[in-house]
């Protein structure tokens, strides 16, 4: 398949035909773009049979307005045109659709709350590779799947009508919004009827985590004893086997609701619990008096019952590790980046929003009591670990993922292990972009799009 990176020029109305396109000359005959019979347009779902002429000494692609405006186009664009010869279609794009949870027409610097720095950015990264991307609400899906009213940027942000993506990009943050009917119907519609992919299409819970990556044995190493929480029995049987254990919401993000349950050696017990602003301590003499203080909490969040592990600490506060794992042009997965996160003081989770502070895998390990030839590998062994893990997430839960966010940790022994997994890794506007360069993830997630939009 032949395929460049192009300009694309709207016409002034009435210069060409709508069902008419130009290309340069050279384009047309070294690709063989039959001239002399009407071929098909694409982009994105939208499709067209237009008659092709062909302009000595020009390299880009012109298009009358009443196209453009069909298209979904709107200014000059920097578009891939590919064509494979004998296939009789011209194809521009990739198009992508980002699908988020927001938007707010009032506030024209941050109109998708504190991810778009995030949205500019990947507008900037698909201008440079020849993209079109486009960002939209579950209340920009109406009845037509094939329609979509999204917002672009050019100069400032517009709202344009859109044929479906080639390829969409889940970034919902709440999962009341991705189960509502319209959405699901909209994901289920676009893949069917226009082949378009979806990727992180559905959040992850805890438990579907671990009950899924048990069933690859040879991702066990990595699991610390795990289970839903479901009654006294299961919570005096883990308190029997383990000193620490945890509690986590099943649907939990951000350090919220984790209860630490330590049990002393005198036989009484210790809850430390997250919330605003701080932890909370409670003492108890018994498992039954604890177990009655949670039965409460069991009634309206669902948790997950886990092994606690003796983390490594750097100056007493415990260390754990995010790998962000992306697939890559290749469709393959890769390893984006992992830091280190030291827990605030006072805090046993390592979330930013708990006090947490990031450093890079090499500074925190080094200034642990690991041993030398542990510190040495740490930063390989984690990066196989995420591999692995991202591996089994593709082959166990029948879903799409092409990126996820894997908390890892390293016991005082030097063992890895698997905290969490989230399905939609935080975009906030959080990391400030000097001179406005585009981050690896980005540039990464978009090379996914792309193959996505070749297959």
């Amino acid at each position: 398949m032949s395929s460049k990176k192009i300009s694309v020029k709207i016409m002034n109305p009435g210069v060409l035909d709508e069902d008419t396109i130009i290309l340069g000359e050279m384009m047309v005959r070294r690709w063989k773009i039959p001239t002399n019979f009407p071929i098909q347009l694409s982009f994105g779902s939208f499709k067209q049979n237009v008659r092709v002429v062909s302009l000595a000494k020009y390299s880009g692609i012109r298009v009358s307005q009443g196209l453009a405006h069909k298209m979904g186009l709107y200014s000059k664009s920097t578009l891939h045109l590919s064509y494979k010869p004998g296939s009789s279609l011209l194809r521009l794009g990739p198009v992508i659709g980002v699908l988020v949870s927001r938007h707010d027409p009032s506030s024209a610097e941050r109109p998708f709350g504190p991810i778009t720095m995030f949205c500019r950015e990947l507008v900037g990264a698909c201008l440079k590779q020849g993209a079109y991307v486009y960002f939209f609400t579950p209340d920009h899906i109406g009845t037509n799947p094939g329609q979509v009213k999204g917002w672009v940027y050019s100069d400032g942000w517009h709202q344009v009508e859109l044929p479906a993506a080639d390829v969409f990009y889940n970034r919902l943050t709440s999962r009341k919004l991705e189960n509502k009917p319209s959405v699901q119907h909209f994901m289920k519609e676009v893949k069917s009827r226009y082949g378009s992919h979806f990727f992180n299409e559905k959040f992850l819970d805890k438990t579907e985590v671990f009950d899924a990556l048990k069933l690859d044995a040879s991702l066990l190493r990595y699991l610390p004893e795990s289970h839903q929480f479901r009654n006294y029995a299961m919570l005096k049987a883990m308190c029997a086997r383990h000193a620490v254990v945890f509690l986590k919401p099943v649907r939990g993000s951000l350090g919220k609701g984790i209860i630490r349950i330590t049990r002393n050696p005198e036989g009484t017990y210790q809850t430390v619990a997250t919330q605003v602003g701080g932890t909370r301590k409670m003492n108890f003499d018994s498992l039954t008096k604890l177990f009655a203080s949670l039965s409460g909490k069991m009634k309206t969040t669902r948790y997950q019952i886990q092994q606690g592990l003796s983390l490594i600490e750097v100056s007493g506060r415990p260390v754990d590790f995010r790998a962000l794992v992306q697939k890559n042009r290749l469709g393959k997965w890769d390893v984006t980046s992992i830091v280190a996160r030291i827990a605030g003081t006072q805090h046993f989770v390592s979330n930013l929003a708990r006090g947490g502070t990031l450093s890079t895998v090499k500074d925190a390990v080094a200034k642990t009591a690991l041993p030398s030839d542990v510190k040495a590998k740490a930063g390989i062994r984690l990066k196989k670990a995420a591999l692995d893990i991202a591996q089994g997430i593709d082959e166990q839960i029948p879903a799409h993922f092409g990126e996820l966010g894997i908390d890892l940790a390293m016991d005082t022994n030097g063992k890895i292990w698997l905290l969490e997994v989230n399905s939609k890794p935080s975009k906030n506007d959080n990391t400030p972009l000097m001179g406005g360069k585009i981050r690896p993830s980005v540039t990464r997630m978009l090379d996914y799009a792309a193959y996505l939009a070749r297959q």
